[in-house]
């Protein structure tokens, strides 16, 4: 990878990290556990600890399990983003938050035994999971690279 696409990707993971790191500390200096405050009709800041992975999955496996897990994931989305073409820009990017966002999980599950979870989306008779700035990267980031492939299938098939 060229050295400016490097540093430009590293930027992005550092940035993603400190802006999740420095919430978290917010929400867990600011508010109460169980806390909400009302930011709009169907959202929400809402404290809460999830000692799972997303939706609260594997919280039987305990601090050590998802530490490993995450390291594991982190190790194959670093080993993509290293084999990714740097032309390939969105994917870039994207695989940059998707290991920020990890990172920033990470922190947390290492220094506290879970993640700090605040962000709840809501209607009167129905909420969608409690969630963080750190999994809003990772699924932006997702989309960067799923994006980032359709649009090499589509150059492909244009080139046929």
């Amino acid at each position: 990878m060229k050295r400016h696409a490097v540093l430009s990707s590293l930027f992005v993971v550092v940035i993603a990290v400190v802006l999740d790191q420095v919430i978290k500390y917010l929400v867990e200096t600011r508010m109460g556990y169980g806390e909400q405050i009302d930011l709009l009709p169907f959202l929400a800041l809402f404290r809460v600890h999830n000692e799972g992975i997303a939706f609260s999955l594997l919280a039987e496996l305990h601090d050590v399990g998802l530490i490993a897990i995450t390291l594991a994931v982190i190790a194959f989305v670093l080993y993509l983003w290293w084999t990714n073409a740097p032309e390939r820009v969105f994917a870039r990017y994207g695989f940059a938050l998707v290991i920020g966002g990890a990172i920033g999980n990470l922190i947390d599950r290492s220094m506290h035994g879970y993640v700090v979870d605040y962000v709840l989306f809501h209607l009167p008779s129905w909420s969608f999971a409690i969630f963080n700035l750190a999994d809003a990267f990772i699924t932006i980031g997702a989309a960067l690279i799923i994006l980032e492939e359709f649009l090499g299938w589509r150059r492909e098939r244009a080139a046929r």
